[in-house]
């Protein structure tokens, strides 16, 4: 079934980070250091959050309070927005080094916060840590957040996803250039909430990776990837959980960056593209989120 995308707002500078509140779209632009909120009923685009240091993927934690990563060089850090404007820091320092430039973030069932960290383009002389790897934070009782470093064999990691069940982390490995690796990959989730070897479930070398994910509620994977320069295009794909494509959706954008359910049904799938826009198009399929719960 060929879709239908719509733009739902923009262009702005470079549109990334999507996430359903349950009745609007935020999403981030990253030039402008701002969070906008899309209302799907009145069509109004308005800015939500500003100086956000170049702020990226956003998602809701099960209590519907909003977290973000903020990868500039004045933030490189993950946090949460709180309702009366104020900002509390989640993580900003592994082992006492400044981290990279926080990208993608996910929540399981059980309140830990998992993200990437990479660090993309050419300037790296500020780097502090000599890998950029996927973490994990565990909620304490205190309000404070533990760190684990989850993954020791990523570079570049891009989107990510916790599967519902909570037993597989799945990563988009995402570093440009000859011979080096576009892959999703699932890794299985220990008890203990450490991983286990990955597995590739769909190699896109040497063509442009996947950027950002998201779940529909079979557990199937939604994932942003291709571009113009090279092979089959900017592209949907739909993943089963064992990495067989489902289905693939040309976007009529250059490099689609992220994506995410809304609407009651969470059958509305909204779509970032690098080119600054934000897509929209009316689904079969059904999503899946850890906030808003479907009505």
């Amino acid at each position: 079934m060929s879709w239908k995308f719509e733009i739902a707002a923009g262009p702005f500078g470079f549109t990334e980070g999507p996430a359903w509140d349950g009745q609007a779209l935020l999403f981030s632009d990253i030039p402008s250091s701002r969070i906008l909120r899309y209302d799907p009923d009145s069509g109004e685009t308005t800015v939500y959050r500003e100086n956000t240091h170049e702020g990226n993927g956003l998602m809701f934690d099960a209590a519907g309070r909003l977290y973000g990563c903020q990868g500039g060089t004045d933030g490189r850090r993950v946090v949460r927005y709180e309702p009366d404007g104020g900002v509390t820091v989640i993580a900003d320092r592994f082992e006492g080094r400044r981290l990279n430039s926080p990208n993608d973030l996910a929540f399981d069932r059980r309140g830990r916060l998992w993200f990437t960290d990479p660090r993309y383009g050419d300037f790296r002389a500020d780097m502090e840590l000599e890998h950029e790897s996927v973490y994990r934070a565990d909620p304490q009782p205190d309000g404070s957040w533990l760190l684990h470093r989850v993954t020791f064999d990523t570079t570049r990691p891009n989107g990510l996803l916790i599967s519902p069940d909570g037993r597989t982390l799945y990563v988009a490995q995402s570093e440009y250039g000859v011979d080096r690796k576009r892959e999703l990959r699932a890794y299985p989730i220990r008890d203990d909430g450490s991983v286990g070897d990955y597995q590739v479930l769909h190699n896109f070398y040497p063509h442009r990776g996947i950027d950002g994910m998201c779940l529909d509620v079979d557990g199937n994977l939604v994932a942003t990837a291709g571009w113009n320069e090279s092979g089959p295009g900017p592209l949907l794909y739909f993943f089963s959980p064992t990495g067989r494509v489902l289905a693939t959706h040309p976007v009529p954008f250059d490099r689609p960056t992220n994506c995410t359910w809304g609407g009651p049904e969470l059958r509305t799938l909204y779509v970032t593209v690098a080119t600054g826009h934000l897509l929209a198009v009316e689904t079969e399929r059904r999503g899946f989120l850890i906030y808003p719960p479907a009505l």
